[in-house]
């Protein structure tokens, strides 16, 4: 991935992760105070979410492809839009600020509604707001990925994630290497350096010389590709 992307994606992570953990408190301790009898079926729902998603999280920033990572994104994307619903559910119309002295009841005694309700509407908040950005990072993860597959990464959807340009950048890796394709994408036998290349820039049309065929490239960090003029009797 060029640098561009990758500060992008830790960044959109870290606001998921926050938010995530933020949720995860709050349905924590509605857990205690309420479980095993009391909202029980939402309690949990509402605890495995977010852990799902810190996990999923962290094991992306490891390692991932962006095929793996749509599948990631949009999974995620729809529980978080079920706990958003549900909250929402629950909640209904109910005004926090209305509430005065109401209880609710807990397994060891009593709990402010008004409290409960304040926190709840967090969580509702909250919820909305990841799958916004799931739904956000999905259609960004696809655009790009489209993009790379037409810059000439055929393989873009099964390559690691690291290999995603951002938007107006080219395919490559920023350390400086680059992605071997196997035939028919490459010409094995060509030997290195015995053709110049030149990079184009976005718009330019390559004129093909007769008798030759066009070799693109990608670049490397986000720079343009290379294209060579290589004779067809190679």
């Amino acid at each position: 991935m060029t640098q561009l992307f990758r500060a992008m994606r830790l960044y959109g992570n870290i606001v998921l992760l926050l938010l995530a953990a933020t949720v995860l408190g709050i349905t924590a301790y509605f857990a205690s105070i309420f479980l095993p009898n009391i909202r029980h079926d939402f309690s949990i729902f509402s605890l495995i979410v977010p852990s799902l998603t810190i996990v999923f999280i962290l094991i992306g920033m490891q390692w991932s492809t962006p095929r793996t990572e749509a599948i990631f994104l949009f999974i995620l994307g729809v529980l978080w839009l079920a706990q958003a619903a549900w909250t929402t559910d629950i909640l209904g119309s109910l005004q926090c600020d209305s509430l005065t002295n109401e209880q609710l009841p807990t397994k060891t005694g009593t709990i402010s509604e008004r409290s409960w309700c304040y926190e709840m509407r967090v969580v509702q908040a909250f919820s909305w707001m990841i799958f916004c950005l799931y739904a956000i990072f999905l259609w960004i993860l696809i655009a790009l990925t489209s993009r790379a597959k037409a810059l000439g990464r055929p393989y873009a959807w099964a390559e690691p994630i690291v290999e995603l340009p951002w938007f107006g950048q080219w395919p490559g890796y920023p350390e400086g290497g680059q992605f071997a394709y196997p035939a028919p994408y490459g010409y094995p036998g060509m030997p290195m350096g015995g053709y110049a290349g030149t990079q184009i820039a976005p718009g330019y049309v390559v004129q093909q010389n007769p008798g030759h065929s066009v070799v693109i490239q990608p670049g490397i960090n986000g720079q343009p590709p290379t294209v060579t003029q290589v004779p067809s009797g190679m």
